[in-house]
């Protein structure tokens, strides 16, 4: 059976001395993926100074709604601070689906066609883009690449097994903004 990387978390600040961390939860079931001795593909940003491509989980616990984690490869302060930012990946098969219906994993969108709210094809999703808000990809009929926040707002309808995803498009987000060609060429008209 085939198996891909999913995106879980994202390591934030440390939390005490000895190397344990807050996660910004990426997937619907946290105890699941980060269970003690689950070793997990690490990659940290690209500014980082972290060389730690894999991490063990150690330990989590919950702490006023964050979930806290320690991994084996870090045990103090200094350690946990240079893996800030570190996105955290587990492996799954890649025919499983999160339990929750408005979650997806990232193959599941990648190749899906993106169409608007009339119907009319804006293009492919190519890739989603994790950070505090997650963006999806989209290459255009005229191969530019625009960024969509995914929110239910922007993207209300997403149909896997259709291949589709609906946009609600607006000038500048994936159609881009009616250029001024009369202006520019009214300008150039009147140069000596």
């Amino acid at each position: 059976m085939n198996q891909i990387e999913v995106l879980i978390g994202r390591i934030g600040k440390p939390h005490g001395v000895r190397g344990e961390v807050t996660i910004d939860v990426k997937t619907d079931e946290p105890e699941r993926r980060f269970a003690v001795g689950n070793k997990l593909a690490a990659t940290p940003p690209k500014d980082s100074a972290s060389r730690l491509r894999a991490l063990t989980v150690n330990r989590i616990r919950w702490h006023q709604g964050v979930l806290l984690a320690t991994f084996d490869e870090m045990t103090d302060r200094d350690q946990a601070e240079a893996v800030r930012g570190t996105l955290l990946h587990a492996t799954v098969d890649a025919d499983e689906t999160p339990d929750d219906p408005d979650e997806f994993y990232d193959h599941q969108l990648i190749g899906l066609a993106a169409y608007d709210l009339e119907g009319k094809l804006l293009g492919t999703v190519t890739k989603l883009v994790h950070g505090a808000q997650d963006l999806l990809t989209i290459r255009t009929e005229d191969r530019r690449d625009a960024l969509v926040p995914f929110v239910s707002a922007l993207v209300p309808e997403v149909d896997v097994a259709g291949g589709r995803v609906v946009i609600a498009d607006r000038p500048g987000l994936v159609t881009p903004f009616e250029d001024d060609d009369d202006e520019d060429a009214g300008q150039d008209s009147r140069r000596p």
